[in-house]
Formats: structure tokens, C-alpha cells, sequence
């Protein structure tokens, strides 16, 4: 087969959530599928060290911004006519493409229509715009999770025929490592993902503030949308000088950073999934997160589950966690126990055997 795939995502060098599915999911997908011949689209320069072992595979470059690169890419599929078109983060192109073209389209969240006032204006109207034609004409949709799926199928309706779950997971390199203790100098709390309101960072500052806790809270993440308030809530609290935001980091510091938390804290609103969960849990940092959306299905037993909301339980949960170190051991057997779970073999396969159907 002949099979295209939009990898913008994937070679940016300062990537997000989706950038990492892509770029995990479509390497996994290579390395399985030598019969098959890939072509994969970007918008700039690729790193080839990434990518030049996949002798199965063909970048090419289209150069255009905006709506622009998705017309001009959509042009050459509907000239090429590939076996299959994947869509691993956008629904633009396949909006633009003719039913008769097989299409497989990825549904990370629905974060445009559930949590709408916690996303991007310009996304949530794309996403509006695209999403409903791009799921008529998709030949097979992909959720990323079980949660995901019941959201689409009570906005959109029933996917039964079209839908299938394949779950994101976590690279090979997040697992537990033993550093010298001159790493670092004390306790500290971590939180993973984009500053943005979603993610709820000034419920998890003011709930710092409140626990009785000698750390710091290091939260890593680029800067997204409304991300000033999240920065201003930290600098009006009494404990500021204990607050610290790194934007991209490297792949080895963030290893680091989870193999020396002393936990790891998600308090995110809405979810379709939360791959730093799994990194977390492969790295054996015990998790505080979220009860809500795709985060219980993730997590499992393997973490302390809070109301969002809440800032009082969450800097209740804190302390417990803090001050009990059976507990911490506790979640850490169960975290890597559930990490096992998710794979990025196991879900390219998964995908590949979607594209032999």
C-alpha cells in the first residue's frame, strides 16, 4: 500500500501533546510496516537523524502557511490517490478531501465543545468547522481513548462502524533511574503540560500555597493561551520563590525531573488522554490527578484521584502523600504496573492492522 501521513506535528522541535503522538505512533508505524511505502508531509526542514533509518519512507516538504499547506497537501493526495490518507492531528485535510479517498482520522478530545472556554478561539473554530465534515468522510476514526470515544458519540452520534480505540503511551526512555542526591538539594512537586487554563495550574498554585509542605513546585511546560494569569497567580502567593516554570526542556531533563519528583500532580480539567501520566507512572513518580474526563482510565488505582475544583482536597492529598512514604511506594508498584498497560508497539499495531482491514 501506499500511505500518506501529515507529520507537521511530529518534526517541530519544540513539541506539544499531539507532536509526540504523531511522532511516536508514525515511528512505531515504520519500523512494523517495511512492506509499505510512507509518504510523509511536513512544513519545514526535517531532522533526518529522526527519521533516515525508515528506508520505507519519503518526507516531503510542502512549502505554504496556514489553510494554504492543508489545500496544497489535499491537491496532491486527491492527484496521488494513496491507499490511505492519516490524519494524526488535524481534520483540515480531510475536510477537503472526497469521500472516495480512504482517510483514517485521529480524535484526541472535544475539548472545543466541552471545554470551550479553555481553549484556544481560533482552534475551537477550526475544529467546529472541520470536524463534523472530516468524520462523514473518514473511512475509520481512531479515539485515543475510551472516554474520547463516548464524547464523540454523544456530540456526533453513534461511530460504531468508523470508530476504534487506540491509546496513546509513553516513550521507551521515561523509566525509572537512580540519581546521586547532589542532583537535587530538596523535595519537589512536579506538574507536565502546556500553561493554558485547561490544564487548571492556578488551582494547583493556590493549593501549593496551602500545603504544609517543605518543597518547591516546578511546573514544565510552553507558554499557551491565557498563560499570564496562570504566572500571576503564582507571583501574588506567599510561597512565589517556590514556584518555578520551565518552558521545553530536553528529553533527559524531563527524565530527570520525574525520576527526582517526589510526586507528580495533574489537575487538568479535561483530558483525551494525558500522556505525562504515563510517563510519570513509567518513571515510578506517584501520581496526584484529576477525576474527570479520560484521567481515571488512564491512572487507574495507580494514583490519588482529587476533584479538580477543589483546591482544599488537593492540598489535603499533598500532605497525605508528602508525609507518607508507604504510600508513595505503594503508588509507585501500582503506577508501573498500570503503565504496562500502554505501548507505542502495541497501539501502532494496532493502527497497522486498522490499515490492512
Amino acid at each position: 500500500m501506499r500511505i500518506s501521513i501529515d507529520i507537521r506535528e511530529a518534526v517541530k522541535k519544540k513539541k506539544a501533546g499531539k507532536g509526540w503522538y504523531t511522532f511516536e505512533i508514525v515511528r512505531a508505524l515504520l519500523q512494523q510496516n517495511q512492506a509499505d511505502h510512507f509518504i510523509l508531509y511536513a512544513d519545514e526542514p526535517v531532522d533526518s537523524t529522526e527519521w533516515q533509518q525508515f528506508k520505507n519512507a519519503e518526507i516531503r516538504v510542502v512549502q505554504a502557511k496556514s489553510f494554504w499547506w492543508h489545500w496544497k497537501v489535499a491537491r496532491e493526495i486527491r492527484r496521488e490517490k494513496p491507499d490511505i490518507f492519516f490524519a494524526p492531528t488535524s481534520f483540515i485535510i480531510p475536510a477537503l478531501l472526497p469521500k472516495k479517498q480512504k482517510t483514517v482520522i485521529v480524535v484526541h478530545d472535544l475539548v472545543a465543545w466541552i471545554f470551550p472556554k479553555g481553549n484556544n478561539q481560533k482552534a475551537k473554530i477550526i475544529e467546529k468547522l472541520t470536524l463534523k465534515k472530516a468524520l462523514k468522510k473518514a473511512w475509520k476514526v481512531v479515539t485515543v481513548s475510551q472516554n474520547t470515544k463516548k464524547d464523540l458519540e454523544k456530540i456526533f452520534g453513534n461511530q460504531n462502524e468508523k470508530g476504534i480505540v487506540i491509546p496513546c503511551a509513553a516513550s521507551e526512555k521515561f523509566t525509572p533511574k537512580s540519581y546521586n542526591l547532589e542532583v537535587i538539594n530538596h523535595q519537589l512537586l512536579l506538574a507536565v503540560g502546556t500553561l493554558e487554563p485547561r490544564k487548571n495550574y492556578t488551582t494547583l498554585i493556590r493549593a501549593f500555597e496551602k500545603a504544609k509542605v517543605k518543597a518547591d513546585l516546578v511546573i514544565i511546560g510552553g507558554k499557551g493561551w491565557k498563560y499570564k494569569k496562570i504566572l500571576a497567580t503564582a507571583r501574588a502567593t506567599t510561597c512565589a520563590n517556590r514556584i518555578y516554570f520551565k518552558e521545553y526542556i530536553s528529553g533527559e531533563e524531563l527524565v530527570r525531573y520525574y525520576n527526582t519528583a517526589q510526586m507528580f500532580i495533574f489537575p487538568s480539567l479535561y483530558e483525551g488522554f494525558g500522556i505525562p501520566l504515563v510517563e510519570a507512572m513509567k518513571s515510578g513518580c506517584p501520581i496526584i490527578a484529576s477525576n474527570t474526563s479520560s484521567i481515571p482510565e488512564v491512572v487507574g488505582d495507580a494514583g490519588l484521584l482529587i476533584n479538580p475544583n477543589d483546591e482544599n482536597e488537593l492540598a489535603e492529598k499533598i500532605e497525605t502523600l508528602a508525609n507518607s512514604e508507604s504510600l508513595r511506594k505503594e503508588l509507585i508498584e501500582k503506577g508501573l504496573k498500570q503503565a504496562e498497560k500502554f505501548s507505542w508497539k502495541i497501539s501502532a499495531e494496532k493502527l497497522k492492522n486498522l490499515f490492512n482491514s
